[in-house]
């Protein structure tokens, strides 16, 4: 067992700007959705730029990640709650890789060019085809859905730690700002 209490600067940092972007990204897409008004087309110019953004970050957090070791979890964690915790943490990471490339790949099928912020068009992945951009559009969706339910297991996890068990983990994450007392 390592006895590393924290994660790095870089890590918090890299955690805590994605975790409002993604958020923010998924209360956008849904809104969306719901609504055919005038700001729709400017919502989705930014929801494609902040998904390449969030891309990119999420690549930056996985390289990040090689340079350092993780804290360990509690030594008297249970052992399925462990396999839970890490098994959640690799879903949280396919989810954020999925979500943006979904989009890309979706808006590839529809002929649309992303541009990120007006400042280079990406490349298309795949030609025009309707039947793709229906596909990767119930799938953005679809992974959309799944990764709420895996930032609220996270939230609740870190929450239990941070409350009910009282130990290092939640604290592990934090600029201070959450002292177990």
């Amino acid at each position: 067992m390592n006895t590393i209490k924290s994660y790095p600067a870089s890590a918090k940092l890299l955690h805590w700007a994605s975790a409002l972007m993604i958020i923010s990204m998924l209360f956008l897409g849904v809104s969306m959705i719901q609504s055919l008004a005038p700001w729709q087309y400017t919502a989705l110019a930014l929801h494609q730029s902040f998904g390449v953004l969030v891309l990119v970050l999420v690549v930056i957090r996985l390289l990040n990640k090689l340079r350092f070791e993780s804290p360990s979890l509690p030594a008297d964690l249970a052992k399925v709650q462990k396999v839970i915790a890490h098994g959640s943490h690799v879903l949280l990471y396919l989810g954020m890789l999925a979500m943006p490339i979904s989009g890309w790949l979706m808006q590839s099928a529809n002929g649309v060019m992303i541009s990120p912020f007006g400042l280079f068009g990406l490349p298309a992945l795949i030609e025009p085809n309707i039947e793709y951009y229906g596909l990767f559009r119930e799938l953005h969706g679809l992974i959309a859905w799944l990764l709420f339910a895996l930032i609220l297991l996270h939230i609740a996890g870190a929450l239990y730690h941070g409350l009910v068990r009282r130990d290092n983990v939640l604290k592990s994450m934090t600029f201070g700002l959450y002292d177990r007392k």
